[in-house]
């Protein structure tokens, strides 16, 4: 016990090395601790007497390290750069959560990616990590907080909370050249004269629509096929073709005028999204909050 009390080094005499060997000089060192430079002579002597190793070279007004002193210096200053950032890393995650999101490609980069600061500005507390890939997430083992899936292509595991977005609506899709060009479209006939674009996700296929317009008959095997919406919305707005897709995902190219439903805004509804999360998690604080904005941002643009 004894032993272990005379060996504790105080950390006043540490902080006053440490100091000194970086500045070379008593004097800065008192500066930067705002002590007397009399001060840090005392501290580090008592260092020097405890353990019974010269630590500087005091040549006249400068102080030089001994090679013990140089190797203590590397250690204790390695140690100290690991408190700085620990503390730093404290200080940062006292102030703020990390909500780590999931979601297919299309709907990050078609619905969430233009409203997530909105998000943001309103709590400034939580950091949003999005992670977007076509495959889900393993809620269980990924680290993931939130999973935005697309179809019941594969089962949540149980203790999963699946919460479906509101209803979707599927239109065609074009860009504003093409619905009133040479063969403008005004009825579900004119699309014959147009190449149709398929969104293969998509959960109501070109086949399904037209089956609502039986007396119309296409060739529906033609035309580019592209395995993610936000591919096939950007061949749409490229002019390339009619293209079939959800109203949810192309919100930006409708405002910013790329892009025109050129037989209305009414068609099949479909519940294609649903929001997932663990039970045991949904009444954290981030997770709720990020919840009840996604569902007002949702209910926001259904009305």
């Amino acid at each position: 016990m004894n032993n272990a009390m005379q060996n504790r080094v105080p950390i006043k005499a540490v902080q006053a090395f440490e100091a000194a060997s970086r500045l070379s000089s008593f004097a800065l060192a008192a500066e930067e601790l705002f002590v007397t430079p009399s001060a840090i002579s005392h501290q580090i002597k008592l260092l020097e007497e405890q353990f019974g190793v010269r630590l500087f070279h005091r040549v006249h007004r400068a102080v030089v390290l001994t090679d013990a002193g140089r190797r203590y210096a590397e250690e204790v200053t390695a140690a100290f750069s690991r408190i700085d950032m620990a503390t730093r890393e404290l200080g940062r995650t006292a102030r703020s959560d990390i909500l780590t999101v999931h979601s297919t490609p299309s709907f990050a980069s078609q619905w969430l990616m233009p409203r997530i600061a909105r998000f943001s500005a309103h709590h400034p507390d939580i950091d949003v990590r999005l992670n977007a890939s076509h495959e889900p997430t393993d809620l269980l083992t990924q680290g993931v907080d939130i999973d935005i899936r697309y179809g019941m292509r594969r089962l949540q595991p149980a203790g999963t909370m699946v919460i479906p977005f509101p209803p979707e609506t599927i239109v065609p899709l074009c860009a504003p050249e093409l619905a009133a060009g040479e063969h403008p479209i005004r009825s579900v006939e004119d699309l014959r004269h147009h190449t149709l674009i398929h969104s293969e996700v998509c959960m109501v296929s070109w086949r399904d629509w037209l089956r609502q317009h039986r007396k119309v008959q296409f060739d529906i095997s033609r035309g580019p096929r592209f395995d993610r919406s936000f591919m096939a919305i950007s061949a749409a707005v490229d002019g390339m073709g009619v293209l079939l897709d959800s109203l949810r995902l192309v919100q930006r190219e409708l405002q910013t005028g790329r892009l025109v439903a050129p037989l209305g805004l009414k068609g099949p509804k479909v519940h294609g999204y649903t929001f997932n999360v663990l039970k045991a998690q949904a009444d954290l604080p981030k997770i709720r909050s990020f919840q009840d904005w996604l569902l007002a941002e949702l209910d926001k643009d259904a009305n």
